[in-house]
């Protein structure tokens, strides 16, 4: 994480009423907390400000702080009734856009004129390339998602054969659905539906204001969370709960290894630095997992373990994460996120 980024200038300039901000070519993470910090200052010196355009035409690369920054952005126009633009979007900017549906938010337009004999009506949307969008190594290697399927695979094949036990469990418990889904965020805020055996009462979201947080920041958790069944503390426990989530695992959604998936609600409240966490898609094990999640009691620390593994990673580094985390299920340290 980048603690005092060096303050990146912009170009701003403003006439009635109305700005234009020309973002820099790359919108990393120093960039976008400079960025924001423009923001904030341009709504300070313009409190009346009606049109923000960020103009994109020189930017060629945006990773998960930029994209960060963009929601930011966004959520300041809003509280300041203020209508946002975002102008001459590239192909890297618009594929990372799409793959976070933000094109269905964002208003876009083009000063530049559409190629001869294709209107933009019928203009294709740019296909997704992930070497375009290569945020981290992990992303685009190849023999990584190849142990994925491998491993999503297997651990399928274990699923199924522990499937029955534990539904019967769950259903002999409190009658329940078996499976839990949740929607959470993947790389560079895609979101998903994650999937686990439900550990939790059926109206555990209605009654989580209930509950206490022991954790600062936005992070969610409670060691003694009384929302917990019993045969869930025993998943949680084992880490069985977290099964299902091989099928995401399959799916692309997640890895293996990788950093904690969060929620929508937790993103929302993110500043840009937090958001390098989802540079790497978010893993079924990582640091968390066997560095004492059950302890870890600030967002700092979570985010301190997500960039340690983004830092240290390679092939090697995964099997070793995978190798801790089978030891700390069968320790007594195990415990659920």
């Amino acid at each position: 994480m980048v603690a005092n980024p060096t303050p990146t200038p912009f170009d701003v300039t403003c006439a009635d009423n109305t700005c234009v901000l020309r973002l820099p070519v790359s919108l990393t993470v120093t960039e976008a907390v400079s960025f924001q910090k423009s923001c904030q200052a341009l709504f300070q010196e313009y409190p009346q400000l009606q049109r923000l355009a960020l103009d994109f035409s020189d930017t060629t690369f945006v990773d998960s702080s930029g994209i960060g920054s963009l929601v930011i952005c966004r959520r300041l126009c809003v509280q300041h009734q203020t209508e946002l633009v975002l102008r001459d979007v590239g192909r890297q900017v618009m594929m990372a856009l799409q793959m976070t549906d933000l094109d269905k938010i964002f208003t876009l337009e083009a000063t530049t004129p559409e190629p001869e004999g294709v209107p933009a009506a019928i203009a294709k949307p740019p296909k997704l390339e992930k070497h375009l969008l290569s945020t981290h190594p992990s992303v685009k290697s190849r023999a990584k998602r190849a142990i994925d399927i491998v491993g999503a695979l297997v651990g399928l094949g274990i699923t199924g054969v522990l499937w029955v036990p534990i539904a019967i469990a769950i259903k002999l418990d409190d009658g329940g659905p078996i499976l839990f889904s949740q929607i959470r965020c993947s790389w560079m805020g895609k979101r998903f539906r994650i999937w686990k055996f439900r550990s939790m009462v059926t109206n555990a979201e209605a009654l989580k204001e209930q509950v206490a947080n022991e954790v600062e920041g936005p992070l969610f958790k409670n060691k003694r969370d009384p929302r917990i069944t019993r045969v869930g503390r025993f998943l949680r426990k084992t880490s069985l709960d977290e099964f299902p989530q091989f099928w995401n695992v399959l799916r692309g959604d997640m890895s293996l290894v990788g950093t904690r998936p969060p929620t929508p609600d937790e993103v929302e409240h993110y500043e840009v630095p937090a958001w390098q966490r989802l540079n790497v898609k978010p893993g079924l094990t990582g640091e968390w997992q066997v560095n004492g999640r059950s302890s870890i009691q600030k967002f700092e620390d979570v985010i301190r373990l997500d960039l340690k593994y983004q830092e240290n990673w390679s092939l090697l580094y995964d099997l070793k994460l995978i190798v801790k985390t089978v030891l700390v299920i069968f320790s007594r340290d195990s415990g659920a996120a």
